[in-house]
């Protein structure tokens, strides 16, 4: 896979630069949205609010790369927000009691490129999903191109793509099914995401789609992806992923206690961030909040979603190019108060 997920440190540097630019708590109006588009040479942008624990009007904006206005149906490649499905779809198994967090995936699966090296027996579903495997995010950033470990899994973070592709293969070996089949039905049947897909389908073909756009606002040729991966590639609509975050923070996806894991810091990524399972957890914020985060970045998209659960608040935002990193950011002081201003200033 050519194509690069999120890579935190980057995320870091940038959100410092538009921290002190989000203020207030209002979401924008169409003009200044059409403004920041056109600025930012970002052709649309979708995004969805939730508020008191309900779904508010969706606000989208902008075309495709064939200059058709975009919808609230219109399907996003969400790059790395695909492992929020993965964790999801992960811990519905352990929910069920099929799938251990601390057993070693070495029992369903050894990639050949580590089979020599015995930290390969101490990997577990827990370090991937917190981003303690020990792997680069790809395997091709080593200098061989081939998987290695860089530390013993488990002992800090280390964000990585290569560990969800690696666990996507030691549940596609247990339950001997294709991994985009156990997300169909466990956790975009359950939860009425009708129009999103692991992978390129036929379906797709008449679905309109957001596209991909460089920095000047221009489309790329997308490169379609015709097999499932777990880190990457998640094409959804902001409908679809509005209703994964009321179904979250209403709890009504995962019972009480597999969710109160998935919150539970596991890795520390630097002071006042941490890795949850599958989520960045912001603890200790304003109004004894606590917020989970993940986005995604991939050539000419970037999205993100924020949850915040105590006060049934979240925002998730879609846009279709090289320059949309910075409107998503935007929108999270604009729309979560001082949440979102905290969540900003610890990037």
């Amino acid at each position: 896979m050519m194509k690069t997920t999120l890579i935190l440190p980057a995320l870091f540097l940038f959100v410092q630069s538009v921290a002190q630019e989000s203020v207030g708590v209002q979401l924008p109006d169409s003009n200044t949205i059409n403004t920041w588009l056109s600025e930012n040479q970002v052709p649309a942008i979708a995004i969805g609010t939730i508020d008191q624990g309900k779904l508010n009007p969706f606000i989208v904006h902008g075309k495709n790369g064939e200059d058709q206005k975009v919808g609230s149906k219109t399907i996003f490649d969400v790059a790395s927000l695909t492992k929020t499905i993965t964790t999801l779809l992960t811990l519905k198994l352990v929910e069920n009691k099929s799938w251990n967090l601390d057993e070693p995936l070495s029992k369903y699966w050894i990639d050949p490129e580590i089979s020599n090296d015995q930290l390969h027996k101490k990997l577990t579903t827990r370090h991937v999903l917190s981003h303690q495997t020990g792997f680069k995010n790809w395997r091709w950033m080593n200098e061989d191109k081939k998987l290695a470990f860089d530390f013993e899994p488990g002992t800090k973070f280390q964000y990585s793509g290569e560990g969800f592709e690696y666990l996507r293969k030691a549940l596609e070996k247990k339950y001997d099914t294709p991994f985009e089949n156990l997300v169909d039905s466990l956790v975009f049947d359950r939860m009425g995401m009708n129009r999103s897909h692991l992978v390129w389908n036929s379906t797709m073909d008449n679905e309109q789609f957001a596209g991909t756009h460089d920095k000047s606002g221009k489309p790329y040729t997308y490169e379609k992806a015709f097999e499932a991966n777990a880190a990457d590639n998640l094409l959804t609509t902001i409908e679809d992923f509005s209703m994964l975050a009321l179904q979250l923070i209403h709890n009504e996806y995962l019972n009480k206690g597999t969710y109160s894991e998935m919150v539970e810091p596991q890795s520390v990524v630097r002071e006042g961030i941490n890795f949850g399972l599958g989520w960045i957890v912001f603890n200790d914020l304003p109004n004894n909040e606590y917020a989970l985060f993940n986005a995604g970045s991939d050539k000419g998209v970037n999205a993100l979603i924020v949850l915040l659960p105590k006060s049934k608040r979240s925002l998730i935002v879609m846009t279709n190019g090289d320059n949309g990193r910075g409107l998503a950011m935007k929108t999270i002081g604009l729309t979560l108060g001082t949440a979102g201003q905290e969540i900003l200033n610890r990037f």
